[in-house]
C-alpha cells in the first residue's frame, strides 16, 4: 500500500515517490517549498516524514509512550527553521538531526527532575496499553525490549540503518560523527543483538524441555 502523500499543487515536486530516492526528493523539494512560504509543501512534508520521525524517536528514546510528543516537538523545531534548510543534505537527513537533539534534551530534562516512583516501568505500561493478539506485537514489544538494552549510541546508529533505511554517511551525518563510527557501532549493536535472541531462544528451549 502506498502512503506516500501527493505533491501538492505549486511545490517543487509534482509526481507520486515511487521509491525510496525519489521519495527523499519530494520531501527535499516540499521542504524547500515550505521554507519558501508553502503551506500545503508544508503539510506534505509532515505527512510524509511523520512515521519515520515517530520510528526513530520511539526507539532512540526507548519510550513508545513519549514518540508522538517528541515527534511533535521535532516538527515544531523544523518548522521554525525551514527557512534555513538549503538542502544540501536530504529534508529526512536534516529533520532526524533535529530528532537526535529532541530526544537529547528530553533526557537532560527528565535527569533535571526528581524521580516519582521507582515502579515506573514502559514496558508493562505498553503491554497493559496496547492490544493483544495482533500480528506482530509480540515483536514489536520484543524489538523494543532488545533495542532499549543497547548503549544509546549504538542504538541510534542501528535504528538509523536498520530500521529507517539511512546509508551509512546520512546516518552519521544525523549523528554528527563520522561514517567509520556509524559502521562501528553498527555491528556491535548487532553483535549484541545476535547474542540477546540466541539467549533467548536457549532459555526458551531449556524452559520447554
Amino acid at each position: 500500500m502506498n502512503t506516500t502523500p501527493p505533491a501538492p499543487r505549486g511545490s517543487q515536486c509534482a509526481s507520486v515517490p515511487r521509491d525510496r530516492t525519489e521519495a527523499d526528493a519530494a520531501a527535499t523539494g516540499w521542504a524547500l517549498a515550505a521554507g519558501a512560504g508553502d503551506r500545503e509543501a508544508a503539510d506534505a512534508f509532515v505527512r510524509a516524514l511523520h512515521r519515520d520521525v515517530v520510528r526513530y524517536v520511539a526507539h532512540l528514546s526507548a519510550d513508545p509512550q513519549a514518540a508522538e510528543d517528541l515527534a511533535q516537538d521535532t516538527f515544531l523545531r523544523a518548522l521554525r527553521t525551514l527557512h534555513r534548510f538549503e538542502g544540501r543534505s536530504s529534508a529526512r537527513t536534516w529533520l532526524l538531526t533535529i530528532a537526535r537533539r529532541a530526544v537529547v534534551d528530553d533526557f537532560r530534562r527528565a535527569a533535571a527532575r526528581p524521580l516519582l516512583a521507582d515502579t515506573d516501568d514502559w514496558r508493562t505500561t505498553v503491554e497493559r496499553a496496547q492490544p493483544t493478539g495482533l500480528p506482530g506485537f509480540e515483536d514489536g514489544v520484543a524489538l523494543q525490549e532488545l533495542l532499549a538494552a543497547l548503549p544509546y549510541d549504538r542504538r541510534q546508529a542501528f535504528v538509523l540503518t536498520q530500521l529507517l533505511g539511512l546509508s551509512y554517511a546520512e546516518a552519521a551525518r544525523a549523528a554528527d560523527c563520522p561514517v567509520g563510527t556509524v559502521r562501528s557501532r553498527v555491528a556491535r549493536a548487532r553483535t549484541a543483538l545476535t547474542a540477546q535472541l540466541e539467549r533467548g531462544e536457549t532459555e526458551a528451549l531449556a524452559q520447554a524441555a
